[in-house]
């Protein structure tokens, strides 16, 4: 069941990457968490999220923008190691408390709080159209570089702050996905250098628990993100981006009230 379950995710979270601006990490976390510990799902979801990107990257890489990639990639490293490095140390941290409700106990932890938060953010910045429109100007990007970087090695959440300010640069459309697909992975990288060394050593090696969940996942995303190619102009923007947002809103409730 829990196969099923992560590779119809991952094959819908990547279809509607194309469509409505949000990476398969924003919605592979919380669909990973429903089978494991917060911190190993979010683990287990950025190998996902790495290797459909790499899958991405390969079709797109001769249109990125390498100038870009400096002054905004760099900066996301360097934070990512930061983001996923406050994700280890918090994630030991006993639940701040437990209540039971219709027979089932439920704890509230600072992680799940944390990580809900700023899921239920970034939906509700998504459903505000100001938010939508959003861009800054290009002398901002290492600043941008910082908060996506940061917040992708915390949580994976780093799509948001990458396309506000990735959209002032003026690159062509093409450029723009793939400076955004090379900056993903930069981030990538550099959090799973943290995981690796420890929340995803629990999980990995032929009989660890993510083995088969990861390899199902990836490559259902990766079907999906041809999917989404194909797609592209028959899906109506405004309504995949209202229906993802309110999932995102429910799962991030859900966190931080102990239910996921």
């Amino acid at each position: 069941m829990e196969l099923l379950v992560i590779g119809t995710a991952a094959l819908l979270a990547a279809t509607l990457t194309f469509f409505s601006g949000f990476g398969v990490g924003t919605l592979m976390t919380p669909v990973f968490a429903l089978f494991f510990p917060l911190p190993l799902a979010i683990a287990a979801t950025a190998v996902v999220h790495v290797v459909n990107n790499l899958f991405k990257l390969g079709l797109t890489v001769r249109d990125a923008s390498w100038r870009v990639v400096a002054a905004f990639g760099i900066p996301a490293m360097l934070a990512a190691f930061a983001g996923a490095g406050l994700l280890q140390s918090i994630s030991g941290v006993r639940p701040w408390f437990s209540y039971t409700v219709a027979g089932r106990e439920l704890a509230v932890a600072p992680l799940n709080v944390v990580i809900g938060l700023l899921i239920a953010a970034f939906a509700l910045l998504e459903l505000w159209p100001r938010f939508q429109a959003l861009a800054v100007a290009p002398r901002w990007l290492p600043v941008g570089g910082l908060l996506s970087g940061f917040f992708g090695g915390l949580s994976g959440h780093q799509g948001a702050f990458r396309s506000a300010f990735l959209l002032k640069t003026g690159l062509p459309k093409q450029a723009f996905i793939a400076t955004g697909i090379v900056c993903a992975v930069i981030v990538d990288a550099a959090r799973l250098s943290i995981y690796g060394s420890g929340l995803l050593a629990s999980g990995s090696g032929p009989d660890g628990p993510l083995l088969w969940p990861v390899l199902v996942g990836t490559l259902c995303a990766c079907a999906g993100s041809l999917l989404g190619r194909r797609l592209l102009k028959k899906v109506t923007m405004s309504a995949v981006r209202l229906t993802v947002s309110m999932m995102m809103l429910v799962i991030g409730l859900g966190l931080m009230s102990g239910w996921i």
